[in-house]
């Protein structure tokens, strides 16, 4: 399997992942997680004759491992006992937030996002999860159930980390870029998620410099799902196009996140 495959499927992965997970910031670190499994199986000298299903099929692994490792919890059986589909009127997963996805069951969960998000059939569903068609169609049929009618509850920013990110963004906003490096940790480490990832205040310093070169964002302080954001808006107008989160330790900067060359994570994001 050529990188480019995977490159092209990664917006796929992480639809799938960020669902599972209910986060797009849980989900892309289980992307990451498979396609370094997957990497690691073709350097071993795996032989692919499906490499969308089987990379579906370890991105659903990573997931379920996640998952449990957050939650404490099994995968849950699907059961074979409700018969039928859903008609198309009542599939809410393509518009809902993500973290409605977490009302359901992992079982669940996986047919719902598949299905209804990816736009697989039953029977590649029931490929990927290693399954029965039967299986499947119950699993739709009570994850579509459930899904229907969620609200999510508005999320209020602590003062504090209002201050510090409003402060960051009127530095990157003044193109203040000396006055940025200076908040960088010694031991500060960047994830240029889908690009690259540096540790360090000299090497990260870099980071600011790509900004410099080309300034056309502006950063102002929102929230996703839940957490403190900046989100980054072409600075000629219009709708934000990728969000940075940062992360303190005694007031200096000791984690950037920046999703420039992740796009795809914005879509399903409920922003404030």
């Amino acid at each position: 399997m050529l990188p480019e495959t995977m490159t092209a499927m990664r917006p796929a992965l992480h639809r799938y992942c960020a669902r599972m997970l209910g986060s797009v910031f849980d989900g892309e670190d289980v992307v990451q997680e498979a396609l370094a499994k997957a990497n690691a199986a073709l350097a071993g000298g795996a032989v692919v004759d499906e490499p969308e299903r089987w990379l579906f099929r370890i991105a659903h692994n990573a997931a379920l491992d996640a998952i449990r490792k957050r939650r404490r919890e099994a995968f849950e059986a699907l059961d074979e006992d409700v018969p039928g589909g859903a008609p198309a009127e009542t599939r809410a997963a393509a518009t809902a937030a993500l973290s409605t996805f977490l009302a359901l069951p992992p079982g669940q969960r996986a047919a719902v996002v598949l299905a209804d998000v990816l736009g697989h059939s039953g029977e590649e569903v029931a490929a990927i999860l290693d399954t029965t068609l039967a299986a499947v169609k119950a699993a739709l049929h009570r994850g579509r159930a459930r899904l229907r009618d969620m609200a999510e509850t508005p999320v209020r920013l602590d003062p504090a980390e209002r201050a510090r990110l409003e402060d960051y963004a009127a530095r990157f906003n003044a193109h203040d870029w000396d006055a940025l490096r200076a908040l960088l940790a010694e031991d500060v480490k960047l994830d240029l998620v889908a690009r690259t990832r540096l540790a360090g205040a000299g090497n990260v310093g870099v980071y600011f410099t790509r900004y410099s070169e080309n300034p056309v964002w502006r950063l102002e302080v929102g929230t996703a799902e839940g957490r403190p954001v900046l989100l980054a808006r072409p600075r000629a107008g219009g709708a934000p196009v990728f969000i940075v989160l940062l992360d303190w330790r005694d007031g200096a900067i000791a984690a950037i996140r920046d999703f420039h060359y992740a796009p795809y994570v914005m879509e399903g994001l409920a922003l404030r």
